[in-house]
């Protein structure tokens, strides 16, 4: 394993959540790899969000709280340059082999991680009231 992989997993930490003989490959690699990145991440993904309501002259804290949740799912659903960045921040600490598994099953790990990065700033939403 090269120096930036063994780095990476160091720096990351932990497994995430229970990865066990039963868990399915794309399970493991959501306990393993994108739940550590997440979490190292969290403070970048809040402050590129306070930057995309800002940029985009979002009213966030007169929205309702539906409609706070609203903004978040759109942004990570419909605006692709933003989605990519945030996938980009996550992808980039993947070690060659984790990258390897993601080119397989790209599709299906994207899903997983906005769908994990949608909530992760949904529980985090009085953050963004400033």
């Amino acid at each position: 394993m090269n120096t930036r992989d063994t780095f990476l997993l160091e720096f990351r930490g932990q497994a995430i959540g229970s990865v066990t003989t039963d868990s399915s490959s794309e399970e493991s690699f959501q306990n393993e790899v994108l739940r550590p990145i997440l979490k190292l991440q969290n403070d970048l993904f809040i402050a590129a969000f306070n930057s995309y309501i800002e940029k985009n002259k979002v009213e966030f804290t007169a929205k309702t709280m539906e409609a706070k949740l609203a903004v978040i799912d759109n942004a990570l659903q419909k605006d692709v340059k933003f989605r990519n960045t945030l996938r980009g921040a996550v992808i980039g600490l993947f070690t060659t082999d984790e990258y390897s598994i993601y080119a397989e099953n790209d599709s299906n790990i994207n899903k997983r991680m906005m769908s994990m990065l949608a909530e992760r700033l949904k529980s985090q939403i009085q953050l963004f009231d400033n």
